[in-house]
């Protein structure tokens, strides 16, 4: 019996409040301390800790490093399930256990050579907001604009019910009527409709309301940031990218994983788990891809179809398919802080293909999925297939509420939280077994180096010749990705000897540079039959070293981003 067997808090059925998500990384890390290493990096606003989970024997020893990091957005709350079943699955994999639908030898490189670390929730109080209140929260609870900007929405329960959805108020300049065919469904308004005719408005009340300006709703009403638009990268102020924040990093839960970011150039791939499209989002997030390093582009080629076999999801370019407004691009971004900072394969998932599932044909640019849906003929579809497939979790009932501000309103109407934002609990375990498999199909493409051979041969009397032969057997080469070559922790291999005592060096340098070493992968292969050929550079490399005496050496070969093997051998 395993003894993860029984510990499991039901993640893959449900989504975890805060408490629960805590005691269930607590159970896992008690039960398996050699192997998961569970650290706060920073608390909440509101006191909740930011946990980060390091999975790997020997955490300090530096070596190729995984990232994964979910909700970072409130509502986003089934990525955070997919990062908890990351980690069941590591676990399981560290005692003994098959790794998803990798081979047994590859689930072994992955455990000795490569660490994990998953950050499960990056904003809990936004999230707690919206399992608790189903409050909908952009990244976090909190607001320190200075500056009167007139009346804004703050969300808030106004009949008591516990939740915080929609209020609809009858008015004969609405631009919203109701369903004649599904009660509680709305249309959006037509020429010849007779009404009545209602405006659609947050669930809450109007601050700074001065009793007649009833303002736009806004996804930032009431909260200041967007986790996602807070990251040193292409950061540009308000009013020029919503929701940056008044700082780069001016977030505790940004900053602390900015400053693991930089204290951790190990990290070669880094995926953010974001709700929902059913997509994967990949650099560059400012340019097409014309001017993107042609081997990253390889490298994203190949995770494309990866993407694509896997979870059913396609891939696209951040610039091409994901801006809002044509050739404007977002800014602060995490994921292109990891890769254009860090120098990561990184990228974004938006879990759950909604527009799949309720069976609309998936258009492209990507984008145009979330701005096309309008029409009352699309509104019906997502009713009905909600009523056949989602229990009904979206489309609820109104009910009459006096409203303070606004008088007789209606509350009620739309919970999208359930099969919207996020999957039915009914999907979730597919969803988490996808992105696992996803996963861990990148991570198996880190550099992996090996000294494959270190031998001593005599030279004449007590003189002696060390030979040894560093290999990569990784797919990625030593310096990750072609636009990380210039960065200064993307240094080159260098290979030292150590010498026990009773020996001296006599010829050649302690220390041999040995400049980056590739790995066997990259899409430019030559591999057809009609003129199969190995094109890519020689991934070993020679070193040899003079020595006199008797004694123990040791051999290290090392860089930054990969970290350091060792071999030991005798001379004498």
């Amino acid at each position: 019996m395993n003894k993860l067997d029984g510990l499991s808090l039901g993640f893959r059925d449900k989504y975890l409040r805060h408490e629960e998500l805590t005691k269930q990384l607590h159970l896992w890390a008690e039960a398996m301390p050699g192997v998961m290493h569970l650290e706060s990096i920073a608390k909440s606003e509101q006191g909740r800790d930011i946990w980060l989970v390091t999975i790997g024997r020997e955490p300090d020893r530096v070596r190729p490093a995984a990232w994964m990091d979910g909700n970072i957005h409130a509502s986003e709350v089934a990525g955070s399930s997919a990062c908890l079943a990351v980690i069941e699955d590591l676990l399981r994999a560290y005692a003994g256990e098959s790794l998803v639908d990798l081979p047994d030898a590859i689930r072994d490189l992955l455990v000795a050579d490569v660490l994990f670390y998953v950050l499960p929730r990056m904003c809990p109080d936004g999230a707690e907001r919206v399992l608790d209140k189903r409050h909908f929260v952009r990244s976090n609870p909190r607001d320190h604009r200075m500056g009167n900007q007139g009346p804004y929405w703050r969300h808030d329960d106004v009949d008591g019910d516990g939740r915080s959805l929609l209020m609809r108020k009858l008015d004969p300049t609405g631009d919203f009527v109701e369903s004649k065919d599904l009660p509680g469904l709305m249309l959006p308004r037509e020429v010849e409709d007779e009404g009545p005719f209602y405006r659609i408005f947050p669930e809450g009340f109007i601050e700074r309301f001065d009793g007649f300006t009833v303002p736009r709703p806004s996804y930032l009403s009431d909260s200041e940031t967007d986790m996602n638009r807070n990251f040193p990268s292409m950061w540009q102020a308000e009013p020029t990218q919503l929701g940056a924040g008044a700082f780069p990093t001016s977030e505790p839960e940004s900053r602390a994983v900015t400053e693991f970011a930089v204290r951790h150039p190990n990290i070669f791939v880094w995926l953010s788990m974001h709700t929902y499209g059913g997509v994967y989002i990949r650099p560059l997030a400012d340019k097409p891809d014309s001017k993107m390093d042609p081997f990253d582009l390889a490298v994203f080629r190949q995770i494309e179809r990866w993407g694509d076999a896997i979870a059913g999801y396609p891939t696209v370019s951040n610039f091409v398919e994901f801006t809002y407004e044509p050739d404007k691009p977002l800014y602060g971004d995490l994921a292109n802080f990891a890769y254009a900072e860090r120098g990561a394969i990184g990228f974004v998932c938006e879990i759950w293909d909604f527009f799949r599932q309720v069976g609309f044909e998936v258009v492209r640019p990507f984008i145009k999925n979330y701005e096309i849906r309008t029409t009352r003929a699309d509104i019906r579809k997502i009713a009905e297939w909600d009523r056949e497939h989602n229990a009904g979790r979206i489309i609820g009932t109104w009910k009459k509420v006096a409203h303070p501000q606004l008088g007789e309103v209606e509350i009620g109407g739309y919970d999208p939280l359930i099969g919207v934002w996020n999957p039915p609990y009914e999907k979730l375990p597919e969803v988490c077994d996808q992105q696992a498999r996803f996963f861990f199909r990148l991570s198996a493409m880190a550099p992996r180096l090996v000294l494959s051979e270190v031998s001593v041969s005599r030279v004449d009397g007590e003189t002696y010749r060390v030979h040894a032969i560093v290999e990569n057997r990784g797919y990625l080469p030593t310096f990750v990705l072609g636009s990380a070559k210039c960065r200064p922790f993307t240094d080159p291999v260098r290979a030292r000897i150590e010498l026990g005592p009773g020996l001296e060096l006599c010829a050649g340098p302690a220390e041999h540079e040995l400049g980056h070493i590739a790995g066997w992968g990259g899409n430019d292969r030559s591999t057809t039959p009609a003129l199969a050929r190995s094109t890519s550079e020689p991934a070993r490399r020679r070193v040899e070293w003079i020595v006199r005496g008797k004694g123990d050496i040791s051999v290290m070969v090392s860089a930054t981003r990969v970290g350091c093997v060792t071999e030991k051998a005798s001379v004498g």
